[in-house]
């Protein structure tokens, strides 16, 4: 019996899969996805085996990833409630969707832990958001919980009223990030840099800024000040991203991004 099984191999289903196989062997592992080709293609690439069903999935893990779109629950959920018990751990990536309304829709008497990672998991670098009623795990679990995420990167314990807000600050941002890095980048490219180049520049000087606010424990606006010269280049540049609104756009994304889940409810 496999410990930790997934019901959906997409984006992010793959990115934490691989993170997983950091720490765990393929043989404790088992998934199912939408098609088979699909299936046949990851349990190549990872040795992890494809379980015949998601019912068939579900019932041989103590930890099942539910790693499927929203729109897509009722019919999952329909089949694989009859084969849950209360041992098991149902973790849940889905946005939006509350604890207590999975355990509804799954008939009640399981244990549900919500999560929000984010794709950089597949590289070991992924943060991701968790939340769960702590007094009905035990240490055990609650250390294998911890255990699964953190083999994919970073991970935080936060109250479940505040997972949108986790979302909206690491859930999607990678996407934001990639931008920023693409406009930064091509601002290299406009005064004569290779494109390859620019983009190694750009990359690393994100991954290094990161790790500063990280490693070093200061605020992210003292390490800016650290960079700007009085009357130097660097403060001009963050005078003009204060002119064209960086902040505010940065603001109105996690904004749009809170907005949606809303909905999505």
């Amino acid at each position: 019996m496999a410990k930790i099984g997934f019901i959906g191999m997409g984006n992010m289903g793959s990115a934490i899969m691989k993170g997983l196989l950091k720490v765990y062997a393929p043989q404790d592992m088992i998934f199912t996805a939408a098609h088979q080709e699909k299936m046949d293609q990851v349990t190549y690439e990872t040795k992890v085996a494809h379980a015949g069903s998601n019912r068939e999935c579900a019932a041989q893990v103590k930890y099942l990833i539910l790693a499927v779109k929203p729109q897509y629950f009722d019919v999952v959920f329909e089949e694989i409630k009859d084969v849950l018990t209360k041992e098991q751990v149902i973790i849940s990536l889905a946005p939006g969707i509350s604890i207590q309304d999975i355990g509804a829709r799954l008939g009640g008497g399981v244990r549900v832990v919500r999560a929000m990672p984010n794709t950089p998991a597949l590289l070991g670098e992924g943060m991701t958001g968790v939340t769960y009623e702590a007094g009905i795990y035990s240490d055990e679990e609650k250390a294998e919980i911890s255990l699964i995420f953190s083999s994919c990167g970073r991970m935080e314990l936060v109250e479940e009223r505040l997972m949108d807000a986790v979302g909206c600050v690491s859930g999607s941002s990678p996407a934001f990030v990639y931008m920023f890095i693409e406009a930064l980048a091509d601002s290299g490219v406009k005064y004569g840099l290779p494109r390859k180049t620019a983009y190694a520049m750009a990359a690393q000087t994100v991954l290094g800024s990161a790790r500063m606010v990280l490693e070093t424990g200061k605020h992210p606006g003292q390490l800016k000040d650290e960079v700007c010269s009085p009357g130097g280049t660097t403060i001009a540049g963050v005078s003009a991203l204060e002119e064209h609104g960086l902040r505010n756009a940065v603001i109105k994304a996690a904004d749009a991004c809170y907005e949606k889940t809303q909905r999505m409810k």
